[in-house]
């Protein structure tokens, strides 16, 4: 009698052990991929959905974007290549711009003509294929030994260095490394340009 019970007892705990060892297996998956994950996403890499027009028609609204978060640890950013960052006067908001003006430039804009001082004293007009709506201003800005100038490529719906300043490089989270989706659009270094400042030089 006694063994019959056992053996029934057993035969109703067997299936609540199997139970307990599938949560915990699913438990240690969940731990393991995010200490795998969460690494991965705070130093080297991490997904953006592009919000909003500024970067048309390089980024149109709700991409899927990777950032690249490590490459600026080893190297400078560049002219012309588009980073993500944090909004200098909100930083919980993530914006995405190109840059146009390096630290210790002079940067001049005149209309929709924009140029760069560097520090050989070069005064250098961009060639800007990537930008079809222009607009007009006037501003001449000096960026700091830190600091980038970034503007929207869509200059006529993009809020960036022309209304609220400078970008210091602390405020960069990366570069657009790959762009995901829509599958039509996938590429590898996204919107970046190489501007072939020798023939631009005045």
């Amino acid at each position: 009698m006694e063994l019959e019970n056992f053996e029934k007892e057993k035969k109703q705990n067997t299936p609540l052990k199997k139970n307990q060892n599938g949560i915990w297996e699913t438990v240690k998956f969940a731990i393991i991929a995010f200490i795998i994950v969460w690494p991965i996403r705070l130093f080297i890499a991490q997904p953006f959905i592009v919000s909003g027009s500024s970067m048309v028609p390089t980024f149109e609204n709700s991409q899927y974007l990777i950032v690249d978060q490590i490459s600026y640890r080893f190297e400078e950013p560049k002219r012309g290549d588009v980073v993500v960052f944090r909004y200098p006067n909100d930083t919980s908001k993530f914006f995405i711009k190109r840059i146009i003006g390096l630290p210790g430039e002079k940067i001049s804009i005149n209309g929709s003509s924009v140029s760069v001082e560097t520090s050989t004293v070069e005064k250098i007009t961009l060639d800007e294929p990537y930008v079809r709506n222009k607009s007009e201003n006037n501003l001449k800005v000096e960026t700091g030994p830190t600091e980038y100038f970034v503007m929207g490529d869509n200059r006529i719906a993009s809020s960036d260095s022309r209304y609220w300043g400078n970008l210091d490089e602390s405020y960069i989270v990366g570069k657009a490394f790959i762009r995901l989706l829509p599958f039509d659009s996938f590429g590898l270094n996204p919107g970046h340009y190489d501007y072939n400042l020798s023939e631009n030089s005045e």
